[in-house]
């Protein structure tokens, strides 16, 4: 049966593979589908990370419009919206988590003396990890929009090497610089904290005159990479870095200009811990831990905030978003497959 008009509902973040098939799905089974797309307070109160209106129906409309559908975007202030007392609509979309508020829905229209919607379900699609697609999962790091993971762990079967096109691609600073005197770090390292402030999501330092500093300000990461040196060369000072303010120490070997199967499991780790139990943790290289950002931003939760430094010019802040994401993913296709 083909419906007059239909409703949709949902907040929409990141738009999906999962949230194409949903609106195809419907589209098919309705001449005209008006969508409620939960506004900003509502949507911002479960999670601060989500999109705003404007943002997440403009992601809406250019699909909409891409696929040449009739579909209309309204605001939904609520749990419900219209459903309850919409009298054209014959039919509601949902998935099997949302399945329960449609049925409070009808129970609403029923008690108002409408007659029930045809409530239509629709699968989820599923990641590359067979876990179905969600805004909730990109959120967390663990795939991108199309359920593809950010890092394959196939990349580090074996020690891949920096190109010399990466490594001119990373001569510039990745992120936010804040200038500062290498003499005395202390001062850009407290201008760039002052630009993060208290986050929900992972704080990580990569070096140690970063992890050092951080420390001198009285703040620990809750994931701080080192190596014990900075140009590589040994750093004495290095041995002040407070090691008993970590939950976990976890060592691993990765040579200048490389990354390992070692790095990679020691970074993956530090994620899993913190994300399953808050824990801080140390990682400590035997090498070197200048392209740890690499692997780290690909693992993070987005909103996490990476902390380096950059010689003779300062600190970098880099938040984790997908942008930053796909860039590493980017990057880390061009290195090549080592031979040592």
């Amino acid at each position: 049966m083909m419906h007059e008009i239909g409703l949709l509902g949902g907040t929409f973040d990141r738009f999906h593979a999962g949230h194409e098939h949903l609106i195809r799905s419907a589209l098919s089974n309705c001449n005209k589908l008006e969508i409620w797309l939960t506004n900003n307070k509502k949507a911002q109160s479960k999670d601060f990370r989500v999109k705003r209106w404007d943002e997440r129906s403009g992601e809406l409309q250019d699909f909409l419009s891409e696929n040449g559908s009739s579909a209309t975007i309204h605001t939904l202030e609520d749990d419900f919206g219209p459903a309850q007392e919409h009298k054209q609509a014959s039919v509601i979309f949902c998935t099997e988590e949302t399945l329960e508020k449609c049925e409070a829905i009808n129970n609403s229209r029923i008690s108002n003396r409408l007659k029930p919607l045809e409530i239509i379900s629709v699968n989820r699609i599923d990641a590359w990890d067979g876990e179905p697609i969600s805004s909730s999962r990109i959120r967390s790091g663990v795939i991108d929009r199309k359920g593809q993971p950010w890092i394959q762990d196939s990349l580090f079967r074996t020690t891949i090497s920096l190109s010399e096109n990466v490594e001119n691609q990373l001569k510039e600073p990745f992120g936010h610089l804040v200038n500062g005197s290498e003499k005395n770090p202390k001062i850009a390292i407290s201008e760039a904290y002052s630009l993060i402030g208290k986050i929900p999501y992972p704080l990580i330092s990569v070096g140690d005159v970063t992890t050092l500093s951080l420390q001198n300000i009285g703040v620990i990461p809750d994931i701080a990479v080192i190596d014990g040196m900075t140009k590589r060369e040994n750093w004495p000072e290095a041995d002040q870095i407070d090691q008993s303010r970590f939950h976990s120490i976890l060592h691993c070997t990765s040579p200048p200009g490389k990354l390992t199967n070692s790095l990679f499991e020691a970074c993956k780790s530090s994620i899993v811990s913190w994300k399953k139990l808050g824990h801080k943790c140390l990682i400590i290289v035997d090498g070197e831990e200048d392209l740890a950002p690499l692997v780290l931003h690909p693992l993070c939760p987005i909103g996490s905030v990476i902390l380096y430094g950059q010689p003779g010019k300062g600190v970098v802040v880099r938040w984790c978003d997908e942008e930053s994401k796909e860039r590493c993913r980017n990057l880390l296709a061009q290195f090549e497959i080592s031979q040592s």
